[in-house]
């Protein structure tokens, strides 16, 4: 199987799209926002958006992602070594706890849930090195809160965070022994690019202006700022010279580097969102325009996250369809347009199976984060995901949900007793575009139709109130999942 996105194609422009009668508002587009701006829809959301123009769409999905209120903290949330009874269990389980709370934030809470996840793995810490469960519910909450707010302000606040100060060394940068790490991947990956703006000095000096942040009261609490081991001496970043510490590095870098920093985010959300490939045209006309609104608007985020997706190029037809959906999108896609069961317990074996697939939560493989895109499908992760459907749907029916099959097959086909259409209807819910020929809808039709003999369906006496009915849906799903399409977003 090949997945290959060709974005070069797409040369719509970064005007605000208006639908016309060769260019619907319709449910492909209505998906294709919900699929890349969260993960997937119900019919009632689909229906509802449709009601509105695009551009009113998009104000009230970020509008409302942008003001929800964050996942209050875990008891344990603040908690140092001393808090806990027995630290080595109660840690573990309370990490365990909150990879649920967040896999349960993410599905729900839609546009805010996908930029907190895009923005975990830009800011990227492990679990693994920091270890901490307190550590970890501070660094979520640090995420969630900042993910559609003022990205100088973000890095500010991420840089201070107790999670980052260990994963990227900063804990151990002191003036008698300083060390370069987070001021490097602040400028290669946080905020520049590599290479782009910044020399190996100005790493060397940053390094010394955010020394100091090497204190805690006890073990796993809150890191603070310590004058005794802050670098108190002239240091010169970005050809700017004075007695500078953190907050200072941090209005330096946006003062001098503002174009390039707008311009990195901004391709950087334009691959996640839209597609992995950017070439020149692109560059100048999508990135920079909206590395100019990110400048304009104090790099506050929204109002350049709805000039590029509520533009002709993020609508384009040539924009659906054209990336490879990660393990959780997945999964969450999965669950959100099939409307099936879900607890706590089944998003326990959701996460441990996005992990086997390449994606584990908390723990991408390295700082620079997840690759994405080709990098998600391999014969071993592609097999995988077809077992895992097998797996959630045999589930399903084991637990007596077996009626759910059937009831989203009728809801789709509005009780149809036709094979064919309720196949065609059953996949076009679950791909962003139709299937390229009626031969693959045949051969998905003659899976439904499993061993029920023609002439039931000829003569009009079979239905899905049949006994085999769930079974036969259960076929067509498990079909569905090894489709090559149903692997785009």
């Amino acid at each position: 199987m090949e997945l290959v996105a060709n974005p070069s194609c797409n040369t719509s422009t970064i005007q605000p799209y208006e639908p016309t009668s060769q260019n619907l508002w319709d449910t492909s587009k209505v998906n294709h926002v919900f699929r890349r701006l969260g993960f997937g829809a119900s019919q009632n959301d689909i229906d509802a958006a449709l009601a509105m123009t695009p551009g009113d769409f998009v104000d009230n999905l970020l509008d409302t992602a942008a003001n929800l209120p964050p996942t209050p903290a875990p008891p344990w949330g603040y908690w140092s070594y001393n808090d806990f009874t027995d630290y080595a269990i109660e840690n573990n389980q309370y990490k365990h706890d909150w990879r649920i709370q967040t896999g349960n934030d993410i599905i729900s809470d839609n546009f805010r849930g996908r930029m907190a996840f895009f923005w975990m793995n830009h800011f990227v810490t492990e679990v693994e090195v920091y270890g901490h469960c307190s550590y970890m519910y501070q660094y979520y909450s640090a995420i969630q809160t900042s993910s559609l707010g003022n990205f100088r302000e973000f890095t500010r606040t991420i840089g201070t965070n107790s999670a980052m100060l260990l994963y990227l060394n900063g804990f151990e940068n002191t003036s008698l022994n300083p060390n370069e790490n987070y001021a490097r991947e602040l400028f290669e990956l946080f905020t520049l690019g590599e290479g782009n703006g910044y020399t190996q000095e100005d790493i060397l000096e940053t390094a010394r202006a955010l020394t100091g942040y090497n204190h805690w009261n006890d073990y796993g609490d809150v890191v603070f700022f310590d004058p005794s081991t802050f670098d108190n001496g002239e240091k010169t970043i970005f050809g700017q010279t004075g007695f500078w510490g953190y907050d200072d590095v941090i209005d330096v870098l946006f003062q001098e580097r503002s174009n390039e920093i707008a311009f990195y985010i901004c391709e950087k959300i334009y691959r996640f969102f839209v597609s992995p490939e950017v070439d020149t045209a692109i560059e100048q006309d999508i990135i920079l325009p909206l590395a100019n609104t990110l400048i304009a608007n104090d790099f506050e985020l929204v109002p350049m996250l709805k000039q590029l997706f509520k533009s002709e190029h993020f609508f384009d037809e040539r924009a659906l369809g054209v990336t490879i959906k990660s393990p959780y999108d997945f999964i969450f896609n999965y669950l959100t347009e099939t409307g099936f069961y879900y607890d706590d317990n089944l998003m326990e074996a959701f996460i441990y199976y996005a992990g086997l697939m390449g994606q584990e939560m908390y723990d991408p493989l390295d700082v620079s984060g997840w690759q994405r895109d080709e990098t998600w499908i391999n014969a071993s992760t592609l097999t995988g995901r077809w077992q895992l459907v097998e797996l959630y749907l045999g589930f399903l029916f084991d637990n007596g949900l077996e009626g759910t099959l059937v009831d989203f097959a009728r809801d789709l086909s509005n009780d149809s007793i036709d094979p064919y259409y309720i196949t065609q209807v059953v996949i076009d819910r679950l791909m962003s575009k139709q299937l390229h020929s009626i031969t693959d809808y045949d051969i998905a039709t003659d899976i439904f139709k499993w061993e029920v003999p023609q002439n039931y369906y000829d003569n009009g006496l079979w239905n899905l109130n049949w006994p085999s009915a769930p079974y036969q849906v259960f076929l067509l799903l498990k079909h569905v999942a090894t489709i090559p399409e149903f692997q785009l977003k």
